[in-house]
């Protein structure tokens, strides 16, 4: 059966933590992973595995340091100097800024398989036991005396997905952009509050009891399922929103440190079967089909639609959405 290690992973602050994961030898070398929100579990499962693989394989000890927060929010702290050998982030707009600014290539897509994404997600529904408000779909959201809780889309890919994924909702009904709008700001008028990242969203909505549904990614809702189940249920709207986590060397962290063959060697353990079944022990898909059949129990079929194909891509999303004076702004300011 499928189990969660997770243990007791609610009651980690929502800030961005770091911990450091080593062999009990002394360590040669030290490199910084800076991550999204909810996938502190994840790669501190992970980080030993791929430990004890480099030292199999070179002999050298190696230390995996952990800052994790809202993706963008860290996008902007390697941007402003974190230094981070890798970023595993939950959106591609993140690593394309990076890229931007030069601290990782501009072809960062093609340096791993699946456009660097090894897994990925989508985004459902966490609602109270019963589901007393009878919430099956994004249209629901919207509806008056529903509350929301979702992270702040200005800083946390977690919540930008949820917008997206409901604006697109509309569109994959057959709705235009005005339906798409209207559904959107009805949806963020049921917010009670904007939480920086998606493990403080699921504080707010598991432990404070603060709302009616939490939407986030679907190993996140599992991960609750699992530590508290009894007083949840897991819902799957008819579609949502294709929810990759993309991965890049920080390039000029790297060649500074002298860590390009470590950093990229544990990106590309990302791929490998042992790392593929970690992933979907933590209910992320894994692109392995194989180990994503075996555990197909916990990834029920939902049709999923991409950024490309409703918003352009990220850039484009990004810049009609969420920057300053955006589709975002407008719609939260006018509450």
């Amino acid at each position: 059966m499928l189990r969660s290690k997770a243990g007791a992973f609610l009651g980690i602050a929502a800030a961005a933590v770091s911990f450091g994961i080593a062999s009990p030898a002394r360590a040669d070398t030290t490199m910084l992973n800076v991550s999204y929100d909810v996938a502190r579990e994840l790669f501190k499962d992970i980080n030993p595995l791929f430990i004890a693989d480099w030292k199999q394989k070179t002999g050298e000890t190696i230390t995996i340091n952990q800052s994790h927060g809202g993706s963008s929010k860290q996008a902007r702290a390697v941007a402003d100097g974190l230094e981070a050998a890798v970023v595993t982030m939950n959106q591609a707009n993140d690593i394309d800024m990076l890229a931007k600014r030069g601290l990782v290539a501009t072809d960062w897509r093609k340096k791993f398989p699946d456009n660097a994404a090894p897994f990925y997600s989508t985004m459902v529904y966490l609602v109270r036991k019963g589901n007393p408000k009878h919430i099956q779909d994004w249209e629901d959201l919207g509806k008056p005396g529903v509350q929301v809780v979702i992270p702040n889309p200005k800083v946390a890919g977690n919540g930008r997905y949820t917008y997206l994924a409901a604006w697109g909702s509309v569109l994959e009904k057959g709705g235009n952009e005005t339906q798409a709008r209207d559904l959107v700001s009805r949806i963020f008028k049921n917010v009670p509050v904007l939480d920086s990242g998606g493990r403080a969203a699921t504080t707010t909505f598991t432990q404070r009891e603060i709302g009616d549904v939490l939407v986030t990614f679907e190993n996140e809702v599992q991960l609750v399922k699992k530590e508290m189940g009894s007083n949840f249920d897991i819902v799957y709207p008819p579609s949502s929103i294709l929810a990759e986590s993309p991965v890049a060397v920080v390039d000029k962290v790297v060649d500074r440190k002298n860590l390009r063959k470590q950093a990229t060697a544990y990106l590309q353990f990302l791929y490998t079967p042992q790392a593929q079944e970690v992933i979907a022990r933590h209910f992320y898909r894994p692109r392995d089909e194989a180990i994503l059949k075996k555990h197909s129990e916990y990834f029920k079929p939902i049709k999923l639609f991409t950024v490309e194909k409703y918003f352009g891509g990220w850039d484009a999303a990004q810049k009609k959405h969420f920057d300053d004076g955006g589709e975002f702004d407008k719609i939260y300011t006018k509450r």
